[in-house]
Formats: structure tokens, sequence, C-alpha cells
């Protein structure tokens, strides 16, 4: 369930902006904190969240920017998440000596709490739409490139006005509901990040890759941080208390986190899209990648050291995405998309006077779109995207080009990701000192370019420029024992000076910087804005048909999904909703004790020692995505009852449409939790500080 924003950005484009969904049902819906369903809750539940309930959960919850969900659960700066959303962090901070990531973490004094290397959590503070000054900067019959800019301007302007980066404020506008309403998110941003607990690898991530979006599960998928300011840790208002009785079956219960991206009210020809080209060219590079790095880190201990983390996002995907075309390819699905975009047509068709003039046309513009980006997307995602540069120096390298570039323009001539507002969260990643392996860049960098030679051609000039006569595997040694973009001093020394076209990598990235600005404009005028308006319109359009009362498609902000904790029925045989610890060590007897489900030595050592009852892992109807990972799960009184890692095979076309006879959310039990704490790594220190006993 992992969120891997870069590997996916970097390998397609596959969607846009998408408008609302339609009334939700049963369990259903990715909620706004601003505007949660309380009606709903009440007549199915009987429960009814207070505005300080919302609050509360609001402000006890955190973002990653490394791609995950997480929380507050004590007085001092605890934070909880997943094990996998925090394995970017324990691989950065391992050493020859302690591999972190493999073996676990236990700092028992804060002085061994470990800082983390370009860690940023952000927490939102506040939620205030701002949809009528964005869409007053975009005057009616502008072109789409200058309507994009006029918006681009209007959003940095805000962003920057309401930014403060000596307060540690940061300002975010979200696209909401394709552009039928825009919303300008104000978040506490904490940059000093302290690593305090993680267990080993192999239990954490037990099963591996086998029973990887799987149930039965039988993982401890935690890990915890620590937030300091002024060097302290911080003593948060708003944090989680842990539920002394855990949750039980058709319990309700609430996940707070940041899903992903969901594509529920696309189109039919976006869908279209994305099923014949969009998913099974992202496939193509997720598993020439996966043989790459498969085998890359088989070769040895340092080399699995290295990758490791890289591989599991890979297979992560590729296992995520495999599910998600499978929907795509369900008639029944495709034709349940078909029926409820034939409901939006007719009421446009009969509702002329109800909604906006363009609505009418708003689908063969969008399905124009998908055609162009039938014809953009290797282009794009080769070089904009940066799959023919898979490289992290050539990452620091376009970043100080086009910050050198773009640093004396106008905000909304900028590219947004260089909008004063976000310039303090790119300084912390520009500057960041996480060790970049040469070996591993090679092996990267040279599989990049040779894809770029085989999709353009080896005679084609931008190839023959990039390759400068050499053959992919040169040309990538050459720039990666050249570059002197592993300094962080030399990174800041161009950061203020101007990026040196006398480093290799430097050059490389000016090189491309032309061809890769071009195909971007391209799809951001040709494609993204016409898109932008037109489901802007066809979201007005549902407004009007159903209401404003319900979600908007997931944008990896804070949402609030609900369920029960139920289990369901797969192949005929009931799935109960919870596993335990005895089928831990069941599991791990039926596989022989072999990898990946060899139990780490504590775990035989203490098993003696547990309860083996106690609960494990569990499932709910709660509608989650990736993104939701490290979400903390808590009960109607506030208290956390588990911690979202996973969701089941079945889960995986949440993406498109939501369905609760078997989907269903993975999470470990905070039972298992503190009883693996207490008796299986001596870390009662932890537990008391979770259970407020301390």
């Amino acid at each position: 369930m992992r969120f891997r924003a870069r590997i996916l950005a970097a390998a397609v484009a596959v969607t846009g902006f998408t408008m609302t969904s339609p009334p939700a049902s049963a369990d259903e819906g990715m909620w706004l904190f601003n505007n949660v369903p309380k009606k709903l809750l009440k007549e199915k539940y009987n429960f009814e969240p207070t505005d300080a309930w919302l609050d509360h959960l609001q402000k006890a919850s955190v973002r990653f920017n490394s791609g995950g969900s997480g929380s507050f659960v004590s007085a001092t700066g605890l934070v909880m998440t997943n094990h996998h959303v925090g394995a970017d962090d324990l691989q950065k901070l391992s050493t020859k000596e302690k591999d972190y990531l493999k073996e676990g973490f236990q700092a028992k004094t804060a002085a061994e709490e470990i800082k983390c290397k370009a860690l940023e959590l952000n927490c939102l503070q506040s939620i205030k739409d701002v949809t009528a000054e964005v869409n007053a900067a975009v005057k009616e019959g502008l072109p789409p490139a200058e309507a994009f800019k006029a918006r681009q301007g209007k959003i940095a302007e805000l962003e920057k006005a309401n930014a403060d980066e000596a307060k540690g404020v940061r300002a975010d506008v979200v696209t909401l509901y394709a552009g039928g309403a825009y919303h300008l998110y104000t978040y506490k941003k904490y940059t000093d990040i302290r690593l305090v607990f993680a267990p080993e690898k192999a239990i954490a991530f037990f099963g591996g890759d086998p029973d990887n979006f799987e149930y039965p599960r039988y993982d401890l998928d935690m890990c915890f941080f620590r937030v300091y300011e002024d060097g302290k840790p911080i003593k948060p208002e708003h944090y989680l208390k842990w539920s002394e009785a855990g949750s039980k079956d058709g319990e309700l219960t609430f996940v707070s986190g940041h899903p992903g991206r969901t594509n529920r009210q696309n189109t039919v020809a976006e869908l279209e899209y994305l099923r014949d080209t969009g998913y099974p060219y992202l496939m193509q590079r997720l598993n020439r990648l996966e043989v790459l790095l498969g085998a890359w880190v088989a070769r040895s201990e340092a080399n699995r050291q290295e990758g490791e983390d890289d591989l599991f996002g890979i297979q992560n995907s590729r296992k995520a995405r495999i599910g998600g075309l499978g929907g795509l390819l369900d008639p029944q699905i495709m034709a349940r998309k078909a029926a409820e975009e034939k409901r939006l047509r007719d009421f446009i068709a009969a509702n002329a006077d109800k909604v906006p003039a363009d609505a009418a046309k708003a689908f063969d513009v969008i399905a124009a779109g998908q055609k162009k980006r039938v014809e953009y997307i290797k282009e794009m995602t080769l070089l904009e995207g940066g799959a023919a540069f898979n490289s992290h120096l050539f990452s620091l390298a376009r970043t100080l080009v086009r910050y050198t570039d773009e640093k004396g323009k106008p905000a909304g001539e900028r590219l947004p990701e260089f909008g004063e507002a976000r310039l303090g969260s790119l300084k912390q990643q520009l500057f960041s000192d996480e060790p970049i392996s040469n070996d591993l860049e090679l092996l990267k960098l040279a599989d990049g370019l040779t894809l770029l030679a085989t999709t353009f051609g080896a005679d084609h000039e931008l190839v023959k420029q990039v390759l400068a006569g050499k053959s992919p595997r040169e040309r990538a040694y050459d720039l990666v024992s050249g570059t002197k973009l592993k300094d962080v001093p030399v990174r800041k020394a161009m950061f203020e000076g101007g990026a040196d076209a006398a480093d290799p990598m430097i050059a490389l990235a000016k090189l491309v910087d032309g061809p890769a600005r071009a195909i971007r404009k391209k799809v951001e005028t040709e494609i993204d804005e016409p898109r932008r308006q037109a489901y802007s319109a066809l979201a007005k359009a549902r407004f009007a048909m159903d209401g404003t009362g319900n979600y908007p498609d997931a944008t990896f902000t804070l949402r609030l999904a609900f369920g029960q904790v139920k289990g369901y029925k797969e192949d005929g045989k009931d799935v109960p909703p919870f596993t335990t610890m005895a089928g831990l060590y069941e599991r791990s007897k039926q596989q022989e004790n072999k990898y990946p489900f060899e139990l780490p030595k504590r775990w035989e050592d203490k098993k003696s020692a547990l309860d083996l009852k106690t609960p494990f892992n569990f499932v709910s109807t709660a509608d989650i995505i990736g993104g939701n990972s490290g979400s903390p799960v808590v009960n109607a009184k506030g208290e956390v009852v588990g911690l979202i890692f996973d969701g089941n095979i079945q889960s995986l076309v949440l993406d498109f449409v939501y369905d609760q006879t078997v989907a269903r959310a993975v999470s470990v039990d905070s039972r298992a939790m503190i009883e693996a704490m207490r008796k299986v790594y001596d870390a009662t220190w932890l537990a008391d500080e979770l259970q407020g006993k301390k």
C-alpha cells in the first residue's frame, strides 16, 4: 500500500484532475475534514463526530514528505507510522556496521535518537476555500496557455502570502473536484525528526512480496519517530491516546490519513487510456526495473543494503498496478463506469439551464486530450519524467539548473515546484547529506540511457548528444564518477551562484532541459489545461445533479475514512477479521521458516513469553488507497486501535470504484504492538509512553 510518488511520477503521467464522486454509499468516502458526512454517520452508526473531535484528530495527524501518513501518539512528540514508510529513512541512516532497515533500531534515551536526513512532516492546521479568488484570476476566453499561467500565478501568490518559513508554516493551494474548488491548506512544518524505534524488516514485512496485498497477514509494520524544535522534543497539544481494549468485530473505526490519488470519476475515455496505454507502459517500466534491481541486490550484501528499499517500492507498485489493470479489464467495472457517465450525460442534456455552457462538449475535449497523451507519453516520461536519466545525481543537477533559471522570474511564470512558498522544502531535500551509492547510480543511469536510446533510436540527434559517442554504460560511468554533486557544499555553492556547466551532470541536465520543458509545456497547454476546464464544467454539472456534499478524488491531502472491523468471504470460505500471534508462528512453520517467512531469532526465543491469542492484524471496510500507509485507526473515542499498512488484493480496484463486499483495509492491531514492545523488544519504556504510564 506504499505510495511511491517518485517512481510513479517518473514512470508515466497517467492521471490528472478528476471530478466529484457520486453520492457515497455504505462505508465509501475519503472525506474532507471540513465536509464530513455527519448525517450519514448518525443514521448508520448512531455516531456524530463533534467539531472538537474532528479538530483533534486532524491536528494529531501528519503527512510524511516521503509519501505516507502518521500521527502524534504521545505528549512528547512521538509519531507513529509504518516501517515501510520509514524504510527510506532507515536505509539512509544505516552504516556498513549497522543496518537499521534489516536489523531494526531502538533508542532507549533521547541521546540515542538519530536525526533523519531530509525528512519533513506536515500537520494540517487550517483549510480555507479560495475558489473565488483563483477563478477570478482566469478571465473568460483566455487561451489555454494564458489561462494556465494566470491560475498558477494566483496560486503562487496565495501560497507565498500564507507561508512563513521562519515559523515553519507551509501553505499549499489544493485543487479539488477537478477545479470545481480550490482550498488553501496551511500546515505546521517540522524538519527535525529523529528515529526512535523500528522492528526488524523480517517481522515488519513478514511474508514479503508473496503476501503483499494478501490476507490473512502477520506484519508488525510499525515505526516511531520523535519531532523536535529548538533542540527539544515538542509537546503537541493534540496527540492520540491508546485504547485499553483495542477493537472488536463489527466496531466502527476511523482512518485519518493522506490517500495519494484516485481516479473514480475519470471519464470512460480516460479509463480506456489507462487500460490500453498508461498502465501497460508503466508495467513495462516497473517489470524492467524489478529485474534490473532484483539481480543487482542479489549479488552482494552491500548491494542489498543499498538497493532493497528501491526494489521494494518497485515490487509494491508493480503488484498494485496489476490489480488496478485487472479492474480496468473487468467488463463489469467498465460497464458500471459507462452507466455512471451516461447518467451525467443525460442530466447535462436535459438541464442546459442548470449546467455550464461547455459541459456538453467536455467529454469530447477530454477524449481528444487522451489521444494526444498517447502521442506524448514516451517523450514526456523519458525527458520530463526523467526515466531516461534514472539517477538521484541527475535529479539534483536538474533542480540546480532549473532553480538558476527560475529564481529571477515573476511568481506566475515559475514552474510551480520553484515557487517562493516551496523553496524551504526544496532546499532541505537539495542539501541533505544522505549517502549516494555510486554503484547504484551507475546501474540505474546506464539502464535509463539504454531505454532512451532504444526508444528514440541510436541515430536520434538528442540520443547522440546525450551519449557523446559512448555506450550507455560508459557514459553513465563518466557522469557518475565525474560529477561533484555528491558533495553538499558544492550543491550549496551552485544554488547560490548558479549551476556550473563544467560539471558533467550539470551539463547533461542543461542539454536535455530544453526538450524536457518543451514536452512539458505541450502537455500542460494542449492536454492538462483544456482537460482541467472540461472537468471543472463536469464537476459543476455534477454539483447541480447530486449536490455538493460528496467527497473529491484523493490528492495526498488529509482525509477521513470510516468503516467496520469486518471479515469477508473468499472462494466460498469465511475470512475472519483478526489474525493472531499464534497464526504468525503457524504461517512460518508452514513455510519451513524460510525467507520471506523466516522469523527473527528474538521472536523464536520470546515465543513462550507471548500471549499467542493476541490479535495481530485486522481488516475493516474503511475506504483507503496508497498514501494511507501509516494512518492511525481510531475508535469513536478517538483512541488508537490500529495502524493501516495495506489493503487486500481485492482492494486494488478502489482507485476506480468502491466496493466493500470483499475489499478491505489491513491494519496492525494496537494490542500486538504493545505485546511485542513489552515481551519481545524489552521496550517497556515505549509501551509506557504510548499508554500514558510515564
